[in-house]
């Protein structure tokens, strides 16, 4: 096998590789994009109203990702001869991403204040906005390049949101005022906004990194992102008294007090699993496809909510969710045409069918 053969194959079972990354972190997303607002929701309707401890949540089971990241530094260790640090993240890598990791509290707060107002049937497709401000953002930030199929997608996943919008005031719940519907209708879209920065600015993270951005780096920034995220909504929890609430709260709780806790801890995981998803596929692909795949997939969460929760099901969301399916299905049609133009262009130095940073 000649030098030439042996670079080729080793790029080959690197695609391999970041395609396998990629499709395991997609998969974690669609879970957490899914689950997660469904069992914050819960919380909510059997008589949890503690807003900083559901924005607590979010983030605060990040120390499953030390799992991974022990895993992969125990091969990385045996694999080179040339043993690795412990820790690889610079210190101003870690500064930038305990930046990130407050604003992502702060969404936190917001999206907790929308959801323990708003039906999940109504928020998720609301939150679905949050494509539109990723893709601005993206372009902005980070130079994002849109192909017809993408921008097609887009406006699908945003018109859906829109046509929901249309009819929101009909889902507001049984003894709710006005206000309180409108305070969590904004809460909800301010989210949205904020988190369609957040993505790209992951993104410019690893772009503009330094160092080499691995996916063990890139699990020690979000180890440092979610810690500071979780530490911000903490400092809320301690301001609020919400610690010492949390055991009545528990004996008072609709569905007993072993379910509460229950309830908690399983609203931790799906989100760590949201957040995991998230870092992963902005990694291996872009901010813009984790803003693609969280759209795509709440309009799932709609009808789960429909499903669990007995909530309303009008014309207007299936129109919603038939936009937000075609418009997942452009943008996977658009990639797959790009990816076989490349190939017939031999063009080598793409190594996934989605646009990846170029120090990865």
């Amino acid at each position: 096998m000649t030098e030439a053969q042996r670079k080729e194959e080793e790029k080959e079972k690197k695609r391999k590789m970041k395609r396998i990354v990629l499709v395991v972190n997609s998969i974690l997303l669609a879970i957490g994009t899914s689950g997660g607002p469904l069992v914050m929701r819960l919380y909510f309707i059997n008589g949890g109203n503690r807003i900083w401890l559901s924005s607590f949540l979010e983030t605060a089971a990040f120390p499953i990702i030390l799992i991974p990241l022990t895993i992969s530094h125990i091969y990385h260790y045996h694999r080179h001869v040339t043993k690795p640090n412990l820790i690889s993240i610079k210190i101003s890598l870690f500064f930038f991403s305990a930046v990130i990791g407050i604003l992502t509290g702060l969404d936190d707060y917001l999206y907790a204040c929308g959801i323990a107002r708003l039906p999940v049937s109504t928020s998720s497709l609301i939150q679905a906005s949050h494509l539109a401000f990723t893709a601005v953002f993206a372009f902005l930030l980070v130079r994002q390049k849109f192909s017809a199929y993408s921008v097609n997608s887009i406006l699908l996943l945003s018109l859906g949101a829109v046509v929901l919008a249309l009819r929101s005031s009909g889902d507001r719940p049984s003894g709710e005022s006005t206000r309180e519907y409108v305070i969590g209708f904004v809460m909800i879209v301010a989210a949205a906004a904020l988190y369609g920065l957040v993505l790209p600015l992951m993104e410019l993270v690893y772009k503009k990194s330094k160092q080499d951005v691995t996916y063990t780096l890139v699990m020690e920034i979000q180890l440092v992102m979610c810690f500071f995220a979780t530490l911000f909504c903490t400092v809320g929890m301690i301001i609020n008294n919400d610690f010492q609430v949390i055991p009545r709260e528990a004996r008072d709780y609709k569905l007993g007090e072993t379910k509460y806790y229950v309830v908690l801890v399983g609203s931790a995981i799906m989100w760590q699993f949201f957040f995991l998803g998230a870092i992963g596929v902005i990694f291996c692909a872009s901010s813009l496809f984790s803003g693609i795949i969280i759209a795509a997939f709440l309009p799932v969460t709609e009808v789960l909510a429909v499903i669990v929760y007995k909530e309303n099901f009008q014309a207007e969301k299936g129109v919603a969710l038939v936009l937000s399916l075609w418009g997942f299905v452009s943008y996977f049609y658009g990639e797959f045409k790009q990816d076989r133009k490349k190939k017939k262009n031999r063009c080598p130095e793409r190594e996934l069918p989605l646009s990846l940073p170029p120090n990865t």
